[in-house]
């Protein structure tokens, strides 16, 4: 069985899984593998490389992270080229490396959740999820709210998810536990 968990920015949901690794549970970083993938794939970096152009990597093959970064901020559309490079190789290593679970910000938004049989959503009240955000990154209250309203809502996201985890100072571990006998059922 595979099983996702997901969840908006500042939620939590890196927090559970640490809580799940804590339990012996290995979870797939949909994130780290985008970033490993751009960077050692070498179908990847063909493709972003004729998508984006020669100056997409530097000449020693690293990410060239300013261009790429400038290139997906053009349009909506250049992101969704870029998208559809590296969702369709996340899914591919995802299914080839033996892992059950995946950490996966926009599970839904990248078109994937059709690889796993559960998923379970993690919330926290919006002004939480600001707070969270403005401390980790270091940002203003505006742009934490603008990162926030560039994913897909909570209510969204908890309607499409078999299980959810309210992350609002209440314990997790409870919660996590009873999700997971449910799985194990």
């Amino acid at each position: 069985m595979k099983i996702a968990i997901t969840g908006g920015i500042g939620s939590g949901k890196s927090y559970v899984c640490r809580l799940l690794r804590e339990r012996g549970i290995e979870v797939y970083d949909c994130d780290a593998a985008a970033k490993r993938l751009m960077r050692s794939s070498e179908e990847v970096k063909e493709k972003i490389s004729a998508l984006v152009g020669a100056d997409a990597y530097t000449d020693d093959g690293q990410l060239n992270k300013a261009v790429i970064a400038k290139f997906l901020l053009q349009s909506d559309d250049n992101a969704k080229a870029i998208n559809a490079i590296v969702h369709p190789a996340v899914v591919t290593d995802f299914l080839g490396s033996g892992i059950s679970w995946m950490e996966s910000a926009i599970l839904y938004q990248a078109g994937i959740a059709h690889i796993v049989d559960r998923v379970i959503v993690v919330t926290a009240p919006e002004e939480i999820r600001i707070q969270r955000i403005i401390q980790r990154d270091n940002i203003t209250r505006e742009k934490a709210q603008e990162w926030i309203g560039r994913q897909w809502s909570q209510d969204e996201v908890r309607r499409l998810a078999d299980y959810e985890i309210v992350n609002d100072g209440r314990p997790l571990e409870p919660q996590l536990t009873e999700i997971l006998q449910d799985i194990n059922k």
